[in-house]
């Protein structure tokens, strides 16, 4: 019998940013593996023209939870939506929904943030650190609270190289900076903001290490635990290898790349590339969940859910078979086509930038123009640039984190547990891993049919051809240059163009005789 599945059977638990990605996956792994949980509380933010029971309905209604349904058939009064915004100063809870929350809370799994990295430091802060603080006083006031579990980024402190399983101090308090914000116009907050978060790359990572800080401050009452996962990719095996439903971090860079339109990355080829399935991860929150609950450790612990260290793959590695394996289909002829290349000289990555990129969508605008069709290629292109550039900074460095305490917790499990439960990222494949991601994508978040490989291919040609017709203009124009203002560069071009002509007139001949 599971420890962990047994502990969470009739409790009560609170999930927020269970419409995400990783919490659903979470809210799908409770359900399947304690079917007899008393309810599981999600935090819905209300829609226009959706009910909160209709957004959970479509949500428990999809592949994900198929599995689910076949061990617990009465799902859907499993889950119970609260209204809820974590925009809002208050949550805007209502008084009904905040009593029975307070009074029948067992366990929260804080998962919700944004995760744009290029988000404004007041929406930043907003949800990743004032909503952090709002749901930590709400948690100090439940009576039947047994853990609080919040899910951080690996990337908190990525300013240093080596990161250790502790809470690390910010130059500014966060009090301070949400004070701060209350009487700062955004004009005048978009002006600090490279102060402020000084050598972090964006306000994500800066304000996740600010919502770490508010949970070490929370009251010594409350048994809290940090989950910090690296890139959270596609699931590696449950409920099914590949599952995906958005296109942030690397997944974005595999649908440009796998399409035909990212050829280049500014990155280090030889970093680690620290992707972690979002299934590991909530196998290590749940595990880490109830050994907070259970065996209420003295000091708040940190878990590192990583990869690079202990099975690393490399970002050369990951690009690798990208291009393939999206264009994947059994043929007589196989299909070659080349992977992502990687670039650290930022000089050359602006030439490649306009070379492979930049005109080529131009070039194709104007086509759509004369066929009398909107053109849009540049824009979309100028997209996926602005999305690549924005992990330019992960991609192009590796990192060391200790994982001391995701050990120990390894250690804590049973046999059964460590089945069900399973953390460890040593026996992964990767190659077989980034198949199924690819895969994946093209099913559950594409939606496209198998069946329609064939048309992918043919797509991806035209984009190529593009891309070549782009660099034999480009050369043509350079070369056409250099002749005009080269004697030794005419002469050549005249020797190359003499020697064409008697090697055509020699073959012409051979073929007359021997006709």
């Amino acid at each position: 019998m599971s420890m962990i599945s047994a502990f969470y059977s009739g409790k009560s638990i609170l999930v927020t940013g269970a419409t995400g990605f990783m919490g659903k996956v979470l809210l799908e792994k409770l359900l399947r593996t304690s079917p007899d949980l008393k309810i599981i509380y999600i935090l819905v933010r209300p829609k226009a023209g959706h009910t909160l029971e209709q957004r959970v309905f479509q949500m428990l209604n999809s592949k994900l939870f198929e599995k689910v349904k076949e061990v617990c058939p009465e799902v859907h009064e499993k889950v119970k939506a609260i209204s809820a915004d974590l925009n809002q100063n208050d949550l805007a809870i209502s008084e009904e929904d905040s009593r029975e929350l307070l009074s029948s809370t067992n366990i929260i799994f804080h998962c919700a943030a944004t995760v744009r990295f290029d988000a404004h430091l007041r929406k930043a802060m907003q949800i990743n650190v004032v909503a952090t603080q709002q749901l930590l006083t709400m948690a100090s006031q439940m009576e039947k609270l047994e853990a609080f579990v919040h899910i951080s980024t690996a990337y908190s402190n990525c300013i240093l190289k080596h990161i250790d399983e502790v809470v690390y101090p910010c130059p500014v308090q966060p009090k301070q900076i949400i004070d701060s914000l209350e009487w700062l116009d955004d004009s005048i907050i978009e002006d600090i903001t490279p102060k402020l978060i000084g050598d972090c790359p964006n306000t994500y990572v800066y304000t996740k290490a600010l919502a770490e800080i508010l949970v070490k401050q929370a009251s010594g009452v409350l048994n809290r635990a940090i989950i910090r996962p690296s890139i959270v990719g596609a699931t590696w095996q449950e409920p099914f290898p590949g599952w995906i439903d958005n296109a942030n971090g690397p997944t974005g860079i595999m649908i440009s790349t796998g399409k035909g339109l990212l050829r280049f990355l500014k990155g280090d080829p030889k970093a680690v590339a620290d992707i972690i399935p979002v299934d590991i991860v909530v196998n290590l929150t749940l595990a880490a969940g109830w050994h907070t609950a259970v065996h209420r450790p003295k000091n708040m612990l940190i878990y590192h859910c990583t990869s690079g260290t202990i099975n690393p793959c490399q970002w050369r590695e990951l690009g690798f078979g990208i291009v393939e394996t999206f264009n994947k289909v059994p043929l007589e002829r196989p299909f070659r086509a080349p992977s992502i290349k990687m670039m650290s000289n930022s000089l050359t990555c602006k030439y490649w930038d306009a070379v492979t990129h930049r005109g080529p969508a131009m070039i194709f605008d104007v086509y759509l123009r004369l066929t009398g069709r909107k053109p849009m290629m540049t824009t979309l292109m100028n997209r996926i640039l602005k999305n690549a550039s924005l992990l330019e900074y992960f991609v192009c460095r590796t990192w060391e984190w200790s994982t001391c305490n995701t050990d120990m917790l390894m250690l804590e499990l049973s046999a059964e547990d460590k089945k069900i439960f399973n953390f460890d990222v040593r026996p992964l494949n990767w190659r077989e891993y980034i198949e199924n991601y690819i895969l994946g994508i093209k099913m559950y978040l594409l939606k496209e049919d198998m069946a329609g490989v064939p048309e992918a291919k043919k797509q991806f040609r035209r984009v190529r051809n593009i891309h070549y017709l782009m660099n034999t203009l480009l050369l043509l124009i350079a070369w056409r240059l250099l002749i005009a203002r080269s004697q030794m560069a005419r002469n050549v071009w005249f020797f190359i163009v003499h020697f064409c002509y008697k090697f055509l007139s020699y073959f012409r001949a051979l073929s007359t005789l021997k006709a």
